[in-house]
């Protein structure tokens, strides 16, 4: 992963979750949907979050399942230290500061999640990626990942960055935050849907789906059967 990608979010780490709302104009449904699409067979299960950030979405999982067991990865230390003030002292989750696009998963899991992460690396570290998950996942085991998409033609793509735009604009944000979202985001690198959902076939997935998507933001499911 591009290490501007981590000397930006270091710098915004304790901003980071308050503006998320408005940097996000579907918040509640992106997360709504994510989270519901989270149904393990186990009561207790071992759940991974992808560039878990302060660990808003595995809090929210959490919720869900109170006795899921967590590993939070991040390369960011000081978006963990998020994550951890969120969670505190807690045998049940475990932190891990790496590069997971190139982190050699021992463990496996009945779930693992991603937000508003993967669309960071290059397309061929995300399909690697997805290779790797698949492995690290049990039988039956699932993947959700919401993230950022491309549009589908230039034009598309456009008018979503225009729509975004407007939204933040309009969202309260001070204008230092909105300047400094618009300057994260030109690291992004956005995949398209249709080639996401490509990619996770080919790693091995059923059931592989685009669950909901508004504009350029979008939530992914895949199983391991």
């Amino acid at each position: 992963m591009d290490p501007n990608v981590k000397k930006l979010f270091d710098s915004g780490a304790d901003d980071y979750d308050w503006q998320r709302r408005q940097l996000i104009p579907c918040f509640d449904d992106f997360y709504g949907m994510a989270v519901s699409l989270v149904e393990p067979d186990e009561r207790s299960p071992r759940i991974l979050d992808l560039g878990a950030g302060t660990g808003l979405f595995a809090g929210l999982v959490l919720q869900k399942y109170p006795e899921a067991k967590l590993t939070l990865i991040d390369f960011s230390d000081k978006m963990l230290e998020g994550a951890r003030q969120r969670f505190g002292p807690s045998a049940d989750v475990q932190y891990v500061a790496a590069d997971y696009s190139n982190y050699d998963f021992t463990d496996s899991y009945d779930v693992i999640i991603s937000s508003l992460s993967i669309h960071h690396l290059v397309h061929e570290e995300k399909r690697k990626l997805f290779s790797a998950l698949f492995k690290a996942l049990r039988p039956g085991g699932i993947f959700v990942n919401a993230d950022q998409v491309r549009g589908s033609t230039p034009q598309t793509d456009a008018y979503y960055k225009e729509r975004w735009l407007a939204s933040v604009n309009a969202s309260g944000l001070p204008r230092q935050a909105i300047e400094a979202s618009i300057e994260r985001r030109k690291l992004d690198i956005n995949a398209t849907a249709e080639e996401q959902i490509q990619w996770l076939k080919e790693a091995g997935f059923g059931d592989v789906d685009c669950m909901y998507k508004n504009l350029e933001f979008a939530v992914f499911y895949g199983k391991k059967y």
